[in-house]
């Protein structure tokens, strides 16, 4: 079993101490350059209803919430259920609390303040919600008011302040010590859910809200499945157990996947995880500020094309990761985009052979001024199991 006792017990009181030493945030610089993106944008007004992009400016953490930056003004519309938590979390922004739906409050509030120009992040607005903000305003402002400007508060939270990293550092040792755990219990017959709800209690007595996604646990033939979850299938005697999972701390995602090898190898098995490995750490060395997300997708794949591996590599190279678990940028094949100190992304080559077997290995890395600095450290060198 996962280690649950004293030692767990020290480390979870470590770690929320630890936490505990962030300041408490001033979301004030956020919101302020929020309004000049939008300000840029030709808008005099943003409404942000995207729920990460909301705690990200103000502290919320509700289901329910819309908020404006109009006028040098911030202000929170939520629901009753709220009350308490908003006024408590989202310090420093006006909260109010709509009898109607927060959308439509938060746009009639924009009409009454001579909004005339909204900006809206359109990747995260469906049509039926537009269509809803439009009919929330009178007909002699709708025309022309609500204006797509991109997702700026996305791109904003790529780069990563002080007191994100040190949350996200905590997640990533989190996950470490959670797969440290589960190699001392894998064993052949164990079903694959039974794996996964096991990392999943042992994270939560650890101290985590829970998992970043899905915990992927997929073996023998199924770790060709790039996104296996896990099933009643069990563990083979001889085979790949792929292990993708996350934690989130804080409001913050950890991300790593490890394949380990149940038995011993067959002949050819052991050179593949050899080159995926070196594909893994020939992008890891290539992060740098300045370098694109292309050419770090472009490192692991070439070592992979040189072994004839290129083509069972059927996904891009990374993502960036923080309040939600895909973020940007994105590594992938030609992407232009150039990576920035403090942003947070991860690393995962892999290789699938629909009917034989697959493995990846990924590692979160932070984008620093030396270079990119690993956050999940743990073994990556072959293990039989």
């Amino acid at each position: 079993m996962i280690m649950v006792g004293s030692d767990r017990a020290k480390k979870t009181a470590n770690l929320r101490q630890q936490l505990g030493k962030i300041r408490v945030m001033d979301f004030s610089p956020r919101k302020r350059r929020a309004a000049s993106a939008a300000k840029s944008a030709g808008v005099d007004g943003m409404l942000v209803t995207h729920l990460p992009d909301v705690r990200y400016l103000s502290g919320f953490t509700g289901s329910n919430a819309a908020l404006v930056l109009a006028g040098g003004r911030a202000v929170l519309f939520t629901d009753g259920r709220y009350t308490g938590q908003a006024k408590a979390e989202a310090a420093g922004t006006r909260v109010v609390i709509a009898t109607k739906p927060a959308v439509v409050a938060a746009c009639e509030w924009m009409e009454s303040a001579e909004v005339r120009r909204c900006g809206f992040d359109a990747a995260h607005t469906t049509v039926a919600g537009l269509e809803t903000m439009r009919k929330a305003v009178s007909g002699k402002v709708r025309r022309g008011m609500f204006v797509a400007v991109g997702s700026l508060v996305a791109r904003m939270r790529e780069v990563k302040d002080r007191g994100e990293i040190a949350k996200m550092r905590a997640a990533a040792r989190t996950g470490c010590e959670l797969f440290e755990g589960m190699l001392t219990y894998l064993e052949a017959g164990q079903t694959e859910a039974e794996v996964a709800s096991t990392l999943e209690y042992a994270a939560r007595l650890a101290g985590a809200e829970g998992m970043s996604f899905d915990t992927i646990v997929a073996s023998g033939e199924r770790s060709a499945l790039p996104h296996g979850r896990a099933t009643s299938a069990k563990l083979p005697k001889r085979g790949f157990v792929t292990l993708d999972f996350g934690v989130i701390l804080d409001g913050y995602c950890s991300d790593m996947t490890r394949t380990v090898h149940m038995g011993k190898a067959m002949p050819g098995e052991r050179d593949v995880y050899d080159s995926v490995l070196e594909a893994q750490e020939a992008a890891v060395a290539a992060v740098a500020p300045g370098v694109t997300a292309g050419e770090v997708d472009e490192a692991a794949r070439s070592v992979l094309r040189r072994v004839k591996l290129d083509k069972y590599f059927c996904h891009s190279t990374g993502h960036g990761v923080g309040l939600e678990i895909h973020e940007g940028p994105r590594l992938a094949a030609k992407q232009t985009q150039i990576l920035e100190q403090g942003m947070v992304i991860t690393i995962e080559p892999g290789v699938y052979m629909p009917g034989r077997f697959g493995l990846r290995i990924e590692d979160m890395v932070l984008v620093t001024d030396k270079g990119g600095e690993v956050l999940t450290p743990s073994v990556k060198a072959w293990i039989e199991l």
